[in-house]
């Protein structure tokens, strides 16, 4: 599997041919380094942890296993590779016109109600009703407790999500940069995984 670790810059729109606009998020991808080769044989899997970013902060388990290597952010990708510890990749993995899934934390949203949360419907807004955002009943009274995974109010957002079926309209070498068509998870330079 083909992979990248980018930052969100932020959205944007590009005029095509035919004259129809594109939505595109523009993401910046400086080359990744390979951190590590996992292999069947001594790991149990066979993987490719790739690193990006400047070292800044690091804990000592971090700094001897990023010895050489001036990264910050690790993320490991499943499968076979020819690659080495200390190989670059760069944006020309990717080809325009490529369909690529892009993970990344969503923005919080902080506590939200059901409403908000889940779409759940308002109740009677007149007539003296006090309930207009209320969730209601939360289960049957002959349980006599709230069964496990029950949709409440909570933390919204905040979480990884992945965007799938997202397609690359244009890539920059020379900038590092990438137009996704599309929205992406996450804030503005958020750290973001695309694979192919």
């Amino acid at each position: 599997m083909k992979g990248l670790l980018a930052r969100k810059i932020d959205m944007s729109q590009l005029i095509l041919p035919d004259g129809a606009v594109a939505p595109v998020t523009w993401l910046t991808a400086l080359p990744n380094v390979v951190t590590q080769v996992k292999t069947a044989a001594v790991d149990g899997y066979a993987a490719v942890q790739i690193g990006a970013g400047r070292a800044k902060k690091l804990n000592r388990a971090a700094q001897g296993h990023l010895k050489e290597l001036d990264v910050r952010k690790l993320q490991e990708l499943k499968g076979e590779t020819e690659l080495k510890r200390g190989d670059k990749i760069d944006l020309s993995i990717f080809e325009v016109g490529d369909i690529v899934s892009v993970t990344g934390i969503s923005k919080g949203k902080g506590f939200s109600g059901t409403v908000k949360r889940h779409g759940f419907s308002r109740g009677p807004m007149g007539h003296g009703h006090d309930h207009h955002r209320a969730p209601g009943s939360i289960g049957p009274m002959g349980i006599a407790r709230v069964l496990p995974g029950k949709r409440m109010s909570g933390h919204q957002g905040a979480e990884q999500v992945t965007t799938r079926g997202l397609k690359v309209m244009a890539i920059d070498l020379k900038t590092n940069t990438i137009a996704i068509k599309g929205s992406v998870p996450g804030a503005r330079h958020s750290w973001l995984l695309i694979r192919k």
